[in-house]
């Protein structure tokens, strides 16, 4: 089948290479333009940019694809490309209705939940963050609204209680990767199912709305049990952190700990580094990496570094 690949992070790769290596014709790349990343500032090619360029598949970077003359370029371009379907994996763009009307097989997303649950941006870290047992990817036929279009396939998985955002992304990547390929399998042989969405009555947990700087800043007053699913969602990447002495401390990986008396936010066991949380229980950090230095285990970080009984966070 011709293709047209739209997508741009790490989870968008897997899904690029196995369609590349199921032997479909991917003809164009679209991606986001490049970005200055770390310290020098140098602009760094996207994941999918780099993959493209290995297997000598053109590559395209619009700013937009919905308006101005960039936009009218692209959308020339892609009708005489003539793609059979655009698959589209966290590209980061809204695609306006005059792309997704061009390909005979319509415009496919690979999504990273069991759709209509968590629809949006962040879904990965979400379902872990809301205490999902399950979750899972989900192929759809693309709509003018987000992530709303028909559903074509899915595939679960368990969220284990170690689970963090990291280790789901991966596992997500690959499930994805399998099920396009089967997806693009049953459009093409006239057998694919075509499932509305209905909407989810849990109105809290159905949007994955984009993280914010600002909330990755650990709140004590929560209860323990809250904030370690937040830090375990958030970990690798974007990671929840905590201030120690005024300097960021990002924290990976934790546990709950015992009953305490203490002030949320303040350290009760400097030995294992539990923290007094709102509803009276402790968290105990497991991983952290302290502003400037390395990802390290706690025990390791005790042994330069261990703060007074008492010592609050977070100022």
């Amino acid at each position: 089948m011709k293709l047209v690949f739209m997508g741009t992070p790490e989870f968008s790769l897997a899904c690029l290479e196995k369609l590349i290596e199921a032997g479909h014709e991917v003809c164009a790349v679209f991606t986001q333009p490049d970005k200055p990343r770390n310290r020098g500032k140098k602009l760094q090619m996207t994941p999918v940019k780099e993959c493209a360029l290995a297997h000598d598949v053109p590559v395209y970077q619009p700013n937009s694809l919905r308006r101005g003359d960039e936009a009218e370029e692209m959308l020339a371009l892609l009708k005489n490309l003539a793609p059979d379907c655009i698959i589209v994996v966290a590209y980061g763009q809204i695609l306006p209705k005059s792309v997704l009307d061009i390909p005979r097989y319509g415009c496919i997303n690979v999504h990273a939940s069991l759709l209509p649950r968590y629809r949006g941006a962040a879904p990965i870290q979400r379902c872990i963050q809301f205490g999902e047992k399950k979750t899972g990817v989900t192929t759809m036929y693309m709509a003018e609204g987000l992530d709303t279009g028909d559903m074509i396939l899915n595939a679960e998985t368990e969220i284990t209680p170690d689970m963090t955002g990291a280790k789901l992304h991966d596992i997500l990547a690959a499930q994805g990767a399998e099920l396009i390929v089967e997806t693009l399998a049953q459009v093409e042989n006239g057998t694919a199912p075509r499932t509305p969405q209905t909407e989810c009555e849990d109105e809290y947990a159905k949007y994955a709305r984009m993280i914010t700087k600002e909330e990755l800043l650990l709140d004590f007053s929560k209860p323990a049990e809250q904030l370690r699913a937040f830090i375990m969602a958030m970990s690798d990447s974007p990671c929840a952190y905590t201030l120690l002495g005024g300097k960021r401390l990002k924290v990976f990986e934790a546990e709950i700990g015992g009953k305490t008396t203490a002030e949320a936010g303040t350290v009760t066991n400097p030995d294992n580094f539990s923290v007094a949380c709102g509803d009276g229980n402790e968290i105990r950090f497991l991983e952290v990496q302290p502003e400037g230095g390395k990802r390290m285990s706690v025990a390791d970080f005790l042994r330069g570094r261990k703060p007074d009984k008492g010592t609050k966070l977070g100022e």
